[in-house]
């Protein structure tokens, strides 16, 4: 299994899995934590509704860092293998690979956003930026 903590240790293959290095990695982790929190408050389900258990009971998912967390929408992201692949690289069958797919990839994608680092969309906007920095 593809773990976090294993991983931290072999910086090629952790930038040639992720696209980013530790250092990089680490100074995504508190955007990607925030994003998570406000999406899915530690209070709430899921879905949104208020708790009838405390938090961590139940069956422990092999996602269960947010280092882990993050890992696993970064490896999606940069090379992007089919779910049964990725699900084996992370211990989890498909669908539960293509659930965390749909959960995650919004949150990084909010994270990215918050330390403004997303690429430019729209092109007349990249276009005006471009004439300001006068290229």
């Amino acid at each position: 299994m593809l773990t976090y903590d294993e991983l931290q240790h072999h910086s090629r293959k952790f930038l040639a899995l992720t696209g980013l290095t530790l250092k990089e990695f680490q100074a995504l982790l508190p955007a990607f934590k925030r994003a998570y929190t406000r999406k899915y408050p530690a209070h709430k389900t899921q879905v949104g509704k208020k708790r009838k258990r405390q938090v961590g009971g139940g069956r422990k998912s092999a996602l269960d860092s947010m280092e882990q967390k993050l890992l696993f929408a970064l490896v999606y992201q940069k090379t992007y293998p089919v779910q049964i692949l990725l699900g084996e690289l992370f211990d989890l069958s498909q669908s539960r690979t293509n659930d965390w797919i749909h959960r995650l990839l919004p949150i990084l994608k909010d994270a990215l956003g918050d330390l403004g680092v997303l690429p430019e969309r729209d092109p007349q906007q990249f276009a005006r930026h471009e004439k300001q920095q006068g290229g």
